[in-house]
């Protein structure tokens, strides 16, 4: 069977989804009502932050759960669902209530930043999906932004389509660097689909292509001399490089009325270079041509080069964001947390000798305190889902594992994180623009103390649990004998 680009993402999932729902119909479990957490223990990079993103493709795939013919013959040929159950799949809609966290959100560890309610099939043929989805765009946009953070105010391109890992690495991974802060990119097929500007200047092979890197230069300025940026490192950025490029500004692009964009240095020792070329530039009449660097960079080495009084104006990123090569995983999971018997809530935990691996039971809910004074993020609370901040002026914040660690917090306001996306299977939110969801993001990760987002030891940020959700996990837990 060839590969169809019009695969249905409803069978985009773990076959042992179909084998525990076939399982849970055969025993007359089909409607109980259970509540999943999606969660991730830990930050990449050991930072101390990440970025939510993916929840609008997430609500895509939700919109369009359904099961052809084609998925049902399949599942029939394994030879081991019933026929109920192929049926029931024939015949799918979807009723479940979601929440999650807005695209552009700093999240942070064990916090749910999706939940989900409903019966119980539904809400684990779901798992897949909203895992890939939410891991890999979460991923690239917590990268982007600590490239963007190093990059303190110059613009962040992203450069990485060719080195991604798939067309959709590519293509998503475009949308969620954006969300996390960059400019754009070079990604054609994404400035189509998400509007995110499309960037670019030329390849080595253009210059090659001519006899000369002056005519190249010249040929390329006549073409675009409202938009001339030029790759100046194909040969020697300092000895023909620069002063080709400064010959061809003088000759194409200035006398047609406009101004040069850019230079591109992509190898060699970028810091010096782009030293030398803004004087070479600047003594040519050039101070407002920008230096754009590229070549295998990271929040590391840019905020190197920038600490060694670097000229650079624009970093164009590959790589090392779209694939988040430092670390390519993010580690999000989906855990069973309630089950629901009528109105009665069961609370489900999972255990482990990794302290690290015991979740937190209960169907939840998820607050920000924010301070009045400052404006800044003082903590997140996660409580139990009926209950709320309406009111409460004084609050007791303590740690989950060390308990004696408390502080009272006055003068705040909550936010609710966890907001309605889906009510009994229909869409009650509509995912913001690309661009605000980008300004968002900004605005919150403003919200965090510098200490939170440093890059080494950070600060590691309040995750607290209310009195009456810690009661219930200690009780649990003693319950289990850890």
């Amino acid at each position: 069977m060839k590969f169809n680009p019009n695969i249905n993402l409803s069978m985009l999932t773990d076959f042992y989804e179909f084998t525990m729902s076939n399982g849970y119909f055969q025993n007359g479990m089909k409607d109980t009502v259970v509540a999943f957490d999606l969660f991730f223990r830990r930050v990449p990079n050991d930072g101390g932050y990440a970025i939510m993103a993916g929840l609008e493709q997430m609500i895509e795939y939700i919109n369009n759960l359904k099961f052809s013919e084609e998925d049902i013959s399949y599942l029939r040929e394994k030879g081991i669902f019933c026929e109920e159950f192929l049926d029931y799949l024939k015949n799918f809609s979807f009723s479940s209530s979601v929440w999650a966290i807005p695209e552009g959100t700093p999240i942070f560890p064990m916090e749910p930043v999706v939940s989900v309610k409903g019966p119980v099939i539904e809400a684990q043929l779901m798992e897949t999906m909203l895992l890939l989805t939410v891991n890999h765009q979460s991923l690239i946009a917590t990268k982007a932004n600590r490239i963007v953070q190093a990059a303190e105010g110059r613009a962040v391109m992203e450069f990485g389509s060719r080195r991604a890992q798939g067309y959709d690495g590519a293509i998503y991974g475009a949308r969620a660097a954006y969300i996390g802060g960059c400019a754009g990119t070079a990604c054609t097929v994404t400035d189509q689909m998400f509007h995110i500007p499309a960037l670019g200047t030329m390849a080595h092979s253009w210059v090659q292509m001519f006899d000369t890197e002056l005519e190249a230069f010249l040929t390329y300025a006549r073409c675009y001399p409202e938009d001339c940026t030029l790759l100046v490192d194909t040969y020697n950025v300092l000895k023909s490089g620069i002063p080709n490029a400064i010959k061809a500004f003088d000759t194409e692009v200035v006398p047609r009325g406009f101004r040069p964009k850019g230079i591109r240095i992509d190898s060699g020792d970028i810091t010096y270079l782009s030293k030398k070329a803004r004087k070479m530039l600047d003594d040519a009449g050039y101070p407002d041509v920008k230096i754009v660097a590229s070549n295998s960079l990271d929040e590391y080495i840019i905020r190197d080069m920038l600490n060694q009084g670097a000229k650079v104006d624009t970093f164009g990123v590959g790589e090392r964001l779209i694939t988040s090569k430092s670390e390519p995983v993010f580690g999000g999971v989906y855990k069973l947390v309630s089950v629901f018997d009528g109105e009665r809530e069961i609370p489900k935990i999972k255990l482990s000798e990794n302290v690290s691996k015991i979740t937190i039971p209960g169907f939840k809910s998820l607050y920000r305190l924010y301070s009045n004074e400052t404006g800044k993020a003082i903590a997140d609370v996660i409580t139990m889902h009926e209950e709320n901040f309406d009111g409460v002026t004084e609050y007791e914040l303590f740690d989950p594992q060390f308990t004696w660690k408390r502080k009272k917090i006055t003068n705040f306001t909550a936010k609710k994180l966890l907001i309605p996306i889906f009510e009994n299977g229909k869409q009650v939110y509509t995912s913001p623009t690309l661009k605000e969801l980008k300004e968002y993001c900004a605005d919150e990760v403003a919200t965090l103390w510098d200490e939170v987002k440093r890059f080494e030891n950070p600060h590691t940020y309040y995750v607290d649990l209310s009195p009456n959700l810690w009661n219930i996990r200690d009780k649990m837990l003693k319950e289990h004998h850890v």
